[in-house]
């Protein structure tokens, strides 16, 4: 083995001595980078998630409330934060349903009318009853609709909503 390494010359021995520190150099800046740039692509999307409403008894009995709320999501290195708002229908002591107030036609915001008794779109006149069914209009299905769960008197829907027919 001594007369292999007699037999390198300094400079193959200085080429080679660059190239095995270079490598390492660029392993060492290069696989982090790669990592930077690749794994935001492979982190798993949360796509279910509880979102409180507060205590139950902050919603009347029979009277729509309206409750709004934000979350943001990161797609690799972008956060975008999008508002949604939900239509709370307490039915009795124990009993709620929670509606999007989403239209179901052209994905306008819709509100309650207490004078018709309806929540009502302002894009093409869709009118949906406290339930969220179809009364008239053009909207093709009822409100989308949320899971609920009372805890502890605390109201608590699970997002996303689903699609009623």
């Amino acid at each position: 083995m001594s007369k292999a390494l007699s037999q390198i010359s300094r400079a193959d021995f200085v080429k080679t001595v660059t190239a095995f520190v270079g490598s390492v150099i660029s392993l060492a800046i290069g696989l982090p980078a790669i990592n930077y740039l690749i794994a935001p692509g492979l982190r798993a999307k949360q796509d279910s998630a509880w979102i409180p409403l507060g205590q139950l008894i902050d919603y009347p009995i029979g009277v729509p409330k309206p409750f709004n709320f934000t979350r943001s999501q990161v797609n690799g290195w972008e956060k975008t934060v999008s508002s949604y708002g939900v239509l709370v229908v307490r039915q009795n002591e124990t009993q709620v349903r929670v509606f999007s107030n989403i239209c179901t036609h052209l994905s306008c915001r819709v509100s309650w009318h207490a004078d018709l008794q309806h929540y009502v779109s302002p894009c093409h006149d869709g009118h949906f009853d406290i339930l969220g069914n179809v009364v008239s209009g053009p909207p093709p299905r009822p409100l989308d609709e949320f899971i609920t769960k009372i805890e502890d008197g605390n109201l608590s829907i699970q997002f996303p909503p689903y699609k009623r027919s």
